[in-house]
This record gives C-alpha cells, structure tokens and sequence, in this order.
C-alpha cells in the first residue's frame, strides 16, 4: 500500500462507515502511546511513529523528515487538535477500520495499526494560511487561462507530459497538460473541462476522466498496489483504445 496516498484519500474523503471500536488489545497500546506523545508534545517519540513523508492538503508541502517536523509541529498540533487527542478516550473515541487503519472521532487522526501515524482531517490556521498562501503562489505561476479555479487537486509529470488537474467552481475537475520541457506559466497544449471522478471499488484507488472528441484521458490514482506501482499513472485512450499508458508522479512546484 502507499502510505503517502493513502494518507491524502484519508484527509480529502475522511470516513463515515460504521465499525466497531479497538478490537485487539494491541491497537489500544498504541493508541494510548500516541496519545501520551501527543499530551506531551514529545516531537521525539512521535518521529519515531512517523513514515515521512507526512502529506498535508495540497499544495501545502509535505513535512519530509525530522528537522521539518521540528519547525511545523505546531502547525498540525495546535491548541484545538492538541486537545481533542489528549483528551480521547481508548475505548470510547478510537475505532479500528479495517485496512484503512484506526481512526479518532470521525476521522480527525489515523493511525495505522502498528502505530505509524498517517495523517489527520484537521487544519489549523496557521495551515489555512499556507495553503491560501500555496494556492495563490501556484495560481500566480499558472498560465492566465488556467487561473480560474476552485482548488487545486494535483500537479504531476510523466516521462513526456505534465498534467495539472483542478476542481472548478461548476464542481467538474479540468485537465491541463504541456510537455514536459514546459514551463507551466506557458499556455497548455490542451485543456479540458469536463473531467468527472470515480473511485475504483472500496480500497481507496480512484480515477479522473477527461473527454475530448474521440479521445479520453484517464489520470489514475493508485492507493494500493505493489511496491512497483505507480503512485499516478495517465492514459489516453482514442475510440477506446490505449494509445498512451505513462506512469506519474507528483511534480514539485518551486
């Protein structure tokens, strides 16, 4: 499983399913163990819960090691989340969900079964303000068509293409790509507008597809898989068919 991905379907979706609480001693020590991490902003004992990189909503930038999980604590760990883990109650607030991991409240937090913590729903003000600052220096660097939207969704490159998708105030997700010696300031080479989401079964993998005449482009988001498979991969399908199959991976955005 990719845990990076798996931790943005987490923060973006959430969970509303019913399941029952911690159902193995196990899950309630590390649970209790994080909690006491959290009570006692022990950024040293919760390092060594952490599988870095920890994804925050994009396009704020990932905490990547230690020394950025020293500076950004208190960016996710504010007053308010600091509280709601201290807090928790075990037995009461925690719930174990199957392969998703284990969850405070509604999603607040997860935690993977054997302690490594994933991610979490909350956003402080402090990381409003970066991702309004990251959303208005990403729609600054765009190209002027392109700047019109609701959120930003991804920003990725293949072997050959970058490809941008955003959420536009209609609630339809738009396709843009350049090649990939492009600058994305430059005016795209298509653009499409339509772009509809659907997930693949219950596992967290889901795809966008862009219709453009005869042809279709299909970004895929792959959430579990291998250790070889490709956090992204784009095809483009003409009457059907694959005419081009690329895999992808996020493009860091300066």
């Amino acid at each position: 499983m990719n845990k990076s991905l798996l931790a943005i379907l987490l923060f973006v979706f959430g969970w509303t399913g019913g399941y029952s609480q911690l159902s193995k001693p196990e899950y309630k020590i590390v649970v209790e163990n994080f909690v006491e991490c959290i009570k006692n902003a022990d950024i040293d004992k919760l390092d060594a819960m952490v599988s870095y990189p920890i994804e925050r909503p994009y396009p704020i930038p990932p905490i990547k090691d230690k020394r950025e999980l020293k500076k950004r604590y208190s960016e996710i760990f504010d007053d308010s989340l600091t509280s709601i883990i201290s807090n928790s109650n075990s037995q009461e607030d925690w719930t174990a969900m199957g392969w998703r991991g284990i969850m405070l409240n509604n999603g607040i937090v997860w935690l993977d079964h054997d302690g490594t913590f994933l991610t979490t729903n909350h956003t402080s003000r402090k990381e409003k303000a970066i991702e309004e600052k990251w959303i208005g220096y990403e729609r600054e660097l765009l190209h002027n068509d392109l700047r019109d939207f609701k959120k930003p969704v991804h920003t990725l490159e293949t072997a050959t293409f970058i490809v941008r998708i955003d959420l536009l105030e209609n609630e339809k997700y738009r396709y843009a790509s350049w090649s990939k010696e492009a600058e994305i300031s430059n005016q795209p080479n298509l653009v499409i507008g339509n772009g509809e989401w659907k997930p693949d079964g219950s596992g967290g993998n889901h795809h966008f597809t862009f219709t453009n005449g005869v042809y279709a482009y299909v970004v895929n988001v792959n959430v579990l898989g291998s250790n070889e498979t490709p956090p992204f991969h784009l095809e483009v399908l003409k009457n059907g068919k694959v005419i081009i199959n690329e895999p992808a991976q996020l493009k860091k955005i300066k």
